[in-house]
């Protein structure tokens, strides 16, 4: 759906409308494009680690522009803040008010990003405190840049350096137009596992996916997305949705599955049509799911018992087959789509938001089994995405959630298919169990 409210604040009479008014003006993304540069402008590196004097070093043999020191009043494409070695707060001050000083200096669409370690693996109470004051400093900066300036964090887990391949992969993708509604977040480096892509635009050249809930709306976008990133693809969803899943597959060159995923054997009947046509199965994306929202005190079990068996039932039957299958072990990659309703809740939707906060705890607890086969398992929780479904939402509770989050607009369905691309991708095979968010920094919730 289109945001109209967005397109005229950011034309001449109605920007200087919204701005004499003290209007919200969402600026429009720098959103990934195929061919286009990493990021434009340099790449300031700040911190005075030999973690940070290796990512530079990795970062300059990608031919980018690195700074290792401000140039004043020099356009910048990202700031990048290297604290993986902070052992108290006090140490904190000196490298964040080094970066402070350029951030005026940050191109629209810029990046700012924090590098450094979990308060939860820190070898003192001083460690911790400096470790997690990281996470809400990130936090508030991201809320204070702006022209679509985003800022996020990575953390590596111990024995994970700054160059370890899913550190890099999780560098690029924040740095990218792929992470374009992506805001605020950190996403934890768990190992030293992962390979960078040799064709960065083909990251998943080989690759056999399947995804769920694909003929229409986000389940769509992720199809499109996996497609250009050189996935075969298996699309799946209801038999009522026939027409629309067979157009989308003919669009990517796929094939179409009719299936309720909520079948006892939807796992085996996935995992015989995707060995059958191409011998394995090497992506799952979970996205199917539907929403039955009602006050809890008018709700009966129907509605309940329908969205915890479609949003998650489903998926941990389906992924039991995959665990037990012989043709899902080649670096297996499991995607769910969550939602940041089950991280903060949302009226009227309390089964929908028990549901998405299952799809999290699954993750966590087999992200373990897949580490075992060399694979992973991760959740994407998009917050206000355009789609059909919000495009009902009445008009003043879609402007508001639209408005609610730092980049103050609603994300693209096309903004969750590229985290999920990520995420699936063999560079991002160090992150196993996360959640991460495709919220734009939504007020609401972590």
């Amino acid at each position: 759906m289109t945001d109209k409210y967005a397109q005229l604040v950011n034309q001449g009479l109605g920007r200087n409308v919204a701005k004499k008014l003290g209007l919200p003006q969402p600026a429009v993304l720098r959103r990934y494009e195929p061919g286009q540069p990493l990021i434009t402008g340099p790449i300031l590196v700040q911190g005075g680690t030999a973690g940070a004097d290796s990512l530079a070093a990795e970062l300059l043999s990608w031919d980018l522009d690195v700074r290792r020191h401000a140039v004043p009043r020099e356009k910048l494409g990202a700031i990048i803040l290297v604290l993986d070695e902070v052992a108290e707060p006090d140490d904190l001050g000196k490298p964040i008010f080094a970066a402070a000083a350029s951030l005026r200096d940050l191109a629209p669409g810029g990046r700012v990003m924090t590098v450094s370690r979990p308060a939860s693996d820190a070898p003192s109470p001083a460690a911790a405190a400096a470790r997690q004051a990281v996470d809400g400093f990130l936090r508030s900066l991201a809320k204070e840049l702006r022209g679509g300036a985003t800022g996020n964090g990575i953390l590596l887990a111990p024995g994970v350096n700054t160059t370890s391949p899913s550190a890099l992969a999780a560098v690029q993708f924040f740095l990218s137009g792929r992470s374009a509604f992506v805001d605020g977040q950190f996403v934890t480096v768990s190992t030293t596992a992962g390979e960078l892509s040799a064709d960065p635009g083909k990251p998943l050249a080989g690759r056999v996916a399947v995804v769920t809930g694909a003929a229409r709306g986000i389940g769509a976008a992720i199809a499109r997305t996996l497609q250009r990133d050189g996935a075969t693809l298996v699309l799946v969803d209801i038999p009522a949705a026939g027409d629309q899943l067979a157009a989308v597959a003919n669009e990517v060159r796929g094939t179409a599955l009719q299936l309720d995923i909520s079948r006892g054997d939807a796992g085996q009947r996935i995992l015989e049509h995707a060995a059958q046509r191409h011998g394995r199965l090497d992506i799952m994306v979970h996205n199917a799911g539907i929403t039955r929202d009602k006050l809890l005190a008018n709700m009966d079990e129907g509605p309940w018992n329908s969205v915890i068996n479609i949003n998650i039932a489903a998926q941990l039957r389906i992924n039991e087959a995959l665990l037990a299958s012989e043709h899902f072990r080649s670096s297996p990659r499991i995607v769910s789509v969550a939602s940041t309703s089950g991280i903060a809740g949302n009226r009227g939707q309390t089964n929908y938001a028990a549901s998405k906060g299952g799809v999290m705890g699954m993750v966590r607890a087999t992200a373990p089994l897949l580490a075992a086969q060399g694979g992973s398992i991760n959740a994407v929780a998009p917050g206000f995405i355009e789609t059909e479904m919000t495009a009902r939402i009445p008009f003043a509770l879609r402007e508001m959630g639209r408005r609610l989050n730092s980049l103050q607009q609603g994300g693209q369905p096309s903004d969750v298919a590229e985290t999920i691309a990520f995420l699936a991708s063999d560079a991002a095979g160090g992150i196993n169990g996360e959640v991460l968010r495709v919220c734009g920094q939504n007020l609401v919730g972590a």
